[in-house]
């Protein structure tokens, strides 16, 4: 695989060109699905886990909890590494428009914009549909924020 620097150096927009560099696309969509259920139970889990530390409140809030503890790990772990748990595990990351890892800002930015598309049905699969047609498989919030998820370069 290409090294990170070569891209960049190649590459003045930013991201690694897809029609150049493929490899930095090839399965990320099917692997992004896959990171979204790791982080989907490590998140339940966590909301298990504040259900019982809180003698049971956070069962009774449930939906309040899942999302407020599903934000908090989703911007913090973007925040520190580009890319979640799952991510890690299917070897992905995202990138910002300049090429360069999430920053904090662009991490909350990012959440939001997943749970603002996650609200309704028909952002949810014009998300999914951009993913599988657009060149740098993006999907919504990507496209409108101008990252993307990649082959982790190394």
């Amino acid at each position: 695989m290409t090294h990170w620097t070569e891209i960049t150096e190649r590459d003045v927009a930013g991201l690694p060109d897809p029609d150049r560099d493929a490899r930095f696309y090839d399965g990320v969509v099917a692997k992004r699905g896959l990171a979204w259920l790791v982080d989907l139970a490590i998140i339940t889990g966590l909301t298990i886990l504040a259900g019982i530390a809180t003698l049971t409140v956070g069962f009774f809030l449930w939906p309040l909890f899942f999302v407020a503890i599903g934000a908090l790990y989703r911007v913090t772990t973007l925040a520190n590494g580009s890319s979640t748990w799952g991510m890690r595990l299917l070897g992905i990351e995202l990138r910002g428009h300049d090429g360069e890892r999430f920053d904090i800002g662009q991490s909350i930015l990012h959440v939001a914009g997943y749970y603002a598309s996650m609200t309704f049905v028909l952002p949810v699969l014009v998300s999914i549909g951009a993913m599988l047609t657009t060149r740098r498989r993006q999907g919504l919030t990507d496209l409108v924020m101008g990252s993307a998820a990649i082959n982790r370069p190394g």
